[in-house]
């Protein structure tokens, strides 16, 4: 029996939802809400002070001492081109933990607020629209729906890229 291309398409978009269904934490980045796999964040705390590391992209704020390890930052805002804005008391660090190729690597990521830990499952998660090439549609896992509004679901992954990693271990080394 062959499957049509169609059927082909809905069954792996299905596998692709239920491989993207769990808990995601939320957070705010201007007036759009992104949200990222509760089981990548290691922590989430206020502004702290970061040590600026010299010759490194202005989205790359630098890096903070966590009980003795030294995390690199970046501002999600500068890194997604959005503008600047001043840290308030809803700013904060949320930690999280990537794959880098040395292994697993804790990173730290600027946002304007945290919101919620929301459950999702793969019928409330839809594609991403295609952008074209070159676009942060390769950052995304796909676009969930959550009380009417539209939550953009991120792969920590590939926004905390090994690039800026490399950058900062060629100088924090």
């Amino acid at each position: 029996m062959s499957t049509s291309l169609a059927a082909k398409n809905e069954i792996s978009s299905a596998v692709a939802g239920e491989t993207r269904a769990g808990k995601y934490l939320t957070f705010q980045l201007g007036q759009e809400e992104f949200g990222v796999r509760v089981l990548k964040v290691r922590e989430i705390m206020g502004v702290q002070e970061i040590t600026r590391v010299p010759q490194t992209p202005p989205h790359v704020k630098g890096v903070i001492n966590l009980r003795g390890k030294v995390v690199p930052v970046i501002d999600l805002r500068l890194k997604f081109a959005l503008p600047a804005a001043d840290y308030t008391q809803r700013t904060c660090i949320i930690v999280t933990q990537i794959m880098g190729e040395s292994g697993l690597i804790l990173m730290g990521a600027i946002v304007d607020g945290v919101c919620e830990v929301v459950n999702l499952a793969a019928a409330d998660i839809e594609d991403t629209p295609d952008f074209g090439e070159e676009t942060a549609g390769q950052y995304l896992l796909g676009m969930a729906k959550v009380k009417g509004k539209v939550k953009i679901l991120l792969d920590i992954d590939k926004v905390l890229c090994t690039q800026d990693l490399d950058q900062l271990n060629a100088i924090v080394k």
